[in-house]
């Protein structure tokens, strides 16, 4: 059976995808990034976990605020 599971390099790409799409929105998550001890685990299949990060309470706001309008919008 063929293995599924994120690659770093997989995980890596989502990540720019996600920064690209908050920049859209004038939003930037600066701890962003690829968890790699998610990798590490014996996890079946690899975790491959994106760390989102803290933010402030403006940054957070502005996600909700892009979030309730793409919802909306659907």
């Amino acid at each position: 059976m063929p293995d599924h599971s994120p690659t770093a390099y997989d995980v890596t790409l989502c990540v720019e995808e996600l920064r690209a799409a908050l920049a859209l929105h004038g939003i930037t998550l600066p701890s962003l990034r690829v968890d790699l001890p998610s990798f590490a685990g014996t996890y079946t299949p690899p975790a491959g976990l994106i760390a989102l990060g803290n933010c402030n309470i403006a940054t957070a706001r502005a996600l909700a605020t892009a979030l309730r309008k793409a919802a909306a919008g659907k």
